[in-house]
């Protein structure tokens, strides 16, 4: 019997037994639908997550700005990625910093089989691209309420080709610390880097309006929380598409994901309690955050027990620095960090990666990279008699985190340098005063004011008590 009479005995039509056949032995049908799953629930993180987010979070006065700084992003770095970035971050080596510049746009390079999966490398850019999205969007939350939106638009695609590709070759695609350095999903690559890059822009560009910096409230919290959401659950796809495959450890970073979130916000609300004997919706998220953000980096590489000690940690630590160390260091106040970036991703992260470096466990390790030379977290090296492995692994995700530090924060403060010759970075002191009508001729609410009392001027159209006289009956 031919395959296209096999395919109607199944109940297809005779016309899907030539796109049956069409598809390449390596095609896995589940990996790939999986993957372009994932791939779209990283991308609803920041659209409409962060959009929804940023735009609730902020001042009335800053919505449309904030969300639309965010909407911006993720369309340009869309662009910046098939044109030129992807191949940058994962293409052949130029040197050990960067591969060669070229498009993924070609029907050749798009269908062919993606080295890291059982799928067309389509999945793979559209992947990437969403993590490279998301990356600068999170960076975005340290410039909020003043940044010149033109600035913006410029920083966009130079801080994308200049730092993040760096970050990506270096440690996922073929650098220098690629085979040493252990990032699952992104605690250093896209963590640590928008928490630096983000803080040294924000001292660039200079604080808020002092109005803003005093008194700064969130102008809708039930649409804060709602993009909050949108940022937990999709991180299913961001952890659990990260092995390329709907496997076990798929399964298992999902869960532990989604563990250590949950701790982290009962940590991060039982501080706000204790110290300041009330709960806050806005501490809720940032916990949220905190936890995300250091799971990332080991989601599918520690066992649920430790998900659980750096959810704890994730809640503990990141709260200390926002809510303590932050008001005690005069060089942490005198940047204006509009969101906390530092807090919730540089510090998160950077602590991510090294619990990384303390609990991945070596059978996860085997599973995953079978052909890498990562050495056993320290707490099994200890059990293992193999302390010096352990301390190793320990050390180099110590010093990758210095290198993604360094690098963001030198590039960063050079691209910021660049643009300022170009356009000023921050908004005029006039226009900051008016937030959203002056960046942008629009405002985020069709409301009578802010509670203001109607003006004895303005009076409802008068309604005729005659309607049948009027001309238009």
């Amino acid at each position: 019997m031919s395959s296209s009479c096999m395919l109607q005995d199944h109940g297809l039509r005779p016309g899907l037994a030539a796109a049956e056949q069409s598809i390449p032995y390596w095609n896995n049908k589940a990996d790939n639908a999986w993957q372009l799953t994932a791939a779209t629930m990283v991308g609803l993180q920041t659209v409409p997550g962060l959009v929804i987010l940023y735009g609730s979070m902020v001042k009335k006065k800053w919505a449309v700005n904030s969300a639309f700084m965010a909407l911006y992003g993720f369309a340009s770095v869309l662009v910046c990625w098939v044109l030129w970035a992807h191949r940058m971050a994962f293409g052949d080596r130029l040197f050990w910093l960067i591969g060669v510049p070229g498009a993924a746009l070609s029907e050749g390079y798009l269908l062919s089989h993606s080295p890291q999966g059982c799928f067309p490398m389509a999945d793979y850019v559209f992947f990437q691209f969403a993590f490279a999205a998301i990356t600068v969007v999170l960076l975005a939350g340290s410039l909020l309420g003043r940044m010149n939106f033109g600035a913006w638009m410029l920083f966009v695609p130079m801080w994308l080709t200049v730092c993040y590709t760096v970050g990506a070759f270096c440690i996922w695609g073929n650098g220098f610390i690629q085979k040493y350095l252990i990032d699952y999903a992104g605690g250093y690559v896209i963590h640590l880097s928008s928490g630096v890059a983000g803080f040294t822009a924000a001292y660039w560009v200079g604080p808020r309006h002092s109005r803003d910096r005093q008194s700064f409230p969130p102008n809708n919290i039930l649409h804060m929380v709602f993009g909050a959401g949108f940022l937990w659950l999709g991180w299913t796809g961001f952890n659990g598409g990260a092995p390329f495959a709907a496997g076990r450890i798929t399964s298992l970073a999902i869960l532990n994901t989604h563990i250590c979130t949950a701790t982290s916000l009962l940590i991060w609300v039982s501080m706000d309690i204790i110290v300041y004997k009330k709960s806050s919706v806005i501490g809720a998220v940032q916990g949220i955050i905190t936890g995300l953000v250091c799971i990332t980096p080991g989601a599918g590489l520690v066992d649920s027990v430790a998900a659980v000690v750096m959810g704890v940690l994730a809640g503990l630590v990141p709260w200390y620095t926002m809510m303590v160390l932050h008001r005690k260091l005069a060089f942490l106040q005198c940047v204006d960090d509009t969101l906390g970036v530092f807090h919730t991703h540089a510090v998160a992260g950077s602590m991510g990666g090294l619990l990384t470096g303390f609990f991945a466990k070596p059978s996860l390790l085997r599973m995953m990279y079978p052909d890498s030379l990562y050495g056993p977290g320290l707490l099994y090296a200890i059990s293992s008699r193999k302390l010096k492995d352990g301390l190793k692994q320990i050390g180099i995700q110590f010093a990758g985190a210095v290198f993604i530090t360094l690098w963001n924060a030198i590039f960063t403060s050079i691209i910021c340098y660049l643009i300022s010759h170009i356009v000023n970075l921050r908004m005029k002191e006039e226009d900051l005063e008016i937030g959203d009508d002056a960046a942008h001729g629009e405002e985020p609410y069709a409301l009578w004011g802010d509670g203001e009392k109607m003006p004895s001027s303005f009076r409802l159209p008068h309604t005729p008590r005659f309607p049948s006289l009027c001309r238009w009956d």
